[in-house]
């Protein structure tokens, strides 16, 4: 059964990384969490959207959820967790409006792209 926790060691990872390579996300409406006991052999993080039904219906703007999966994020090396952090937050648009940016946008290319420049700052 999967177990959920709060991550504020990732929170405080992505706000700098945000601020650093500016992904200037509204971070009061993102939640970490770190999840024990998943399945996944090759999913290091997702990225969860609040449901836009859900929104309306409560009368809520748009939140997301990124979680990282211990058993395989925790082993991996301070520079992919880096690298894994900044996809996770480059699925969610600017708008922040309950949708996601997909993989043509999400890519190595793009990803590698701010890693330098995190490294650089």
């Amino acid at each position: 059964m999967i177990k959920y926790h709060h991550a504020p060691d990732i929170e405080d990872r992505a706000k700098s990384i945000g601020q650093k390579v500016g992904i200037m996300h509204d971070f009061s409406r993102i939640k970490f969490v770190r999840s024990t006991g998943s399945q996944a052999t090759r999913t290091l993080a997702r990225c969860h959207a609040f449901p836009r039904v859900l929104q309306a219906a409560l009368g809520m703007k748009a939140h997301y959820v990124i979680e990282v999966i211990s058993e395989q994020f925790d082993r991996m090396s301070e520079e992919q967790q880096t690298k894994t952090i900044i996809h996770e937050l480059m699925h969610i648009p600017k708008s922040m409006g309950g949708g996601f940016r997909h993989h043509d946008y999400v890519c190595s290319k793009n990803i590698e792209r701010m890693y330098r420049m995190l490294r650089e700052n």
